[in-house]
């Protein structure tokens, strides 16, 4: 069986058309119930900080704006606590141009996109599949085992290294299934 990545913006006419008697699951922060668990921005509490010791986030989509560092503004530790899965974002409209993500709530060096997605994103997110959202990341290789299965999320890029676009979190759910997550560093340190 096998496990495809889907635009959640593609009709649903489409998505059926692409996967005929796929089993699909929106896995984004609109998604139903469990199945929202496996988006970043669900607030599961006690995901540790990469790079930060002692440091918990309620949200991984949290760890990777506070630490984002902007022409106009440093981290924010306030996005770790947000629960309520609204008014994550932090954007280049209101911050400026970003330079590069902190490694760690209070470390000195700024890391790159590819070295933050790395770093901080693979880290934080296999964390959470491994912990809370176990339960279902058991139940879609179960499902996998006996049919096709489709992730919905907004984007569709699985590749960490492909910085042209967004990565993907269904994508990297469906690597974790496969057995095939990302090497979460580049080189030494």
């Amino acid at each position: 069986m096998t496990v495809r990545v889907l635009s959640r913006r593609r009709s649903t006419a489409a998505i059926e058309a692409a996967a005929p008697g796929a089993l699909v699951l929106d896995v984004t922060s609109r998604g139903p119930t469990p199945w929202v668990r496996l988006s970043p921005f669900y607030p599961h509490g006690g995901i540790p900080v990469p790079l930060s010791p002692g440091v918990y986030a309620e949200s991984v989509e949290g760890i990777w704006q506070a630490l984002k560092v902007f022409a106009d503004a440093d981290v924010d530790p306030a996005r770790l606590r947000i629960t309520d899965m609204k008014g994550l974002k932090r954007t280049v409209r209101r911050y400026g141009e970003v330079r590069g993500h902190r490694a760690g709530l209070t470390g000195e060096s700024l890391l790159t996109y590819a070295e933050a997605r790395r770093r901080l994103y693979l880290p934080a997110y296999r964390w959470v599949l491994e912990n809370p959202a176990a339960d279902l990341v058991a139940e879609l290789r179960r499902t996998v085992a006996e049919r096709d299965v489709v992730l919905l999320d907004y984007t569709v890029n699985g590749d960490v290294a492909d910085e042209r676009s967004p990565l993907s979190h269904a994508a990297l759910v469906r690597r974790f299934v496969l057995d095939d997550w990302p090497a979460e560093t580049t080189g030494p340190g």
